[in-house]
């Protein structure tokens, strides 16, 4: 049975967006430029990111019976992401507190409200039957992410990990990501502070020892994301191992909150259509470099038209 779809479980959050000239230092007050309330959430911008560029997106998640659920449930389902697999709840829905300077850089707080109250008992093997791919980030239960990975596992997908925000994980998690994707912060936290993750300019040889500890954990793919300076994929890692360095698509960047979901929902969508890792992170990143041409998350993320015109892809 051919399959083709992405199954997403995770978070839903309103982001409550301030822009500023720079961002304040402890203790200190700085003067805002504006402010907006937008859909959000990794998993959330994931789902829609991959449904823009051609994906079949089931999203699993838990949103408040408010004024924000209502809002997120509207902007998923408008970017063509089925949201019948997302309950409402008592619980007021997740929330991102986010601040973003003239360069486009943020930092962000999050609080679970409804995201919290997603469990095990969520995650209906139904909806993995036809999934090619499940996409799992940290923002909810790590008890909820190990059952969403065990049962895309368990009908065959390709579970693609973003370990993000960075928490410990179990060593059965590990074990069930097919791809893990994470940023050079992520990994060096992940593989020990001695891993000696190389700077972002480094040649990819310099990645040699990175691959080999990824492979003594037991990692066979894994994604490392570089910011303005591209991405590292290291494949097959037990066989020895392919190392390849993904240059980076120059944007004048205006906010980068949500380019790093965007990436992973273009992973998810390319890799569902068949795309090897090097060619669905190649993709990846112009998809990426776009969503940071503009403000907010959703409703910045390109289709798959607008990723193709900026650079063609081989099918």
């Amino acid at each position: 049975m051919s399959r083709s779809g992405i199954v997403v479980v995770g978070s839903l959050n309103a982001d409550l967006t301030i822009y500023t000239e720079r961002l304040p230092q402890p203790g200190e007050t700085v003067h805002g430029n504006g402010f907006a309330v937008n859909p959000g959430g990794k998993s959330a911008n994931q789902a829609v990111a991959a449904s823009k560029l051609g994906g079949n997106v089931t999203l699993i998640g838990a949103v408040g019976d408010d004024a924000n659920g209502t809002m997120l449930l509207e902007s998923t389902a408008g970017a063509g992401v089925d949201v019948s697999r997302v309950r409402r709840c008592d619980t007021a829905t997740g929330v991102a507190v986010i601040s973003v300077d003239a360069r486009g850089e943020n930092s962000i707080i999050i609080s679970a409200g409804a995201n919290g109250t997603l469990v095990p008992a969520d995650v209906d093997f139904a909806a993995f039957r036809d999934a090619a791919v499940v996409c799992l980030c940290l923002e909810v239960g790590i008890d909820t992410v190990v059952a969403a990975a065990q049962a895309g596992h368990d009908a065959g997908a390709t579970v693609l990990l973003n370990l993000s925000p960075y928490a410990e994980v179990p060593e059965l998690l590990a074990g069930l990501a097919d791809v893990l994707l994470v940023n050079a912060h992520e990994a060096a936290l992940f593989l020990g502070s001695e891993a000696g993750i190389p700077d972002p300019d480094a040649a990819v040889e310099a990645w040699e020892p990175v691959r080999s500890r990824f492979a003594d954990r037991g990692l066979q793919r894994v994604l490392v994301t570089l910011g303005a300076q591209g991405s590292v994929v290291l494949d097959s890692l037990a066989l020895g191992g392919q190392l390849t360095r993904i240059a980076p698509t120059q944007v004048s960047a205006v906010d980068t909150t949500g380019a790093g979901d965007a990436f992973t929902g273009a992973v998810a969508a390319r890799l569902a259509a068949g795309d090897s890792l090097v060619a669905a992170a190649s993709f990846a990143s112009v998809a990426a470099a776009l969503a940071a041409t503009k403000k907010g998350t959703q409703a910045a993320y390109p289709t798959l038209e607008q990723v193709e015109a900026a650079q063609p892809f081989p099918n």
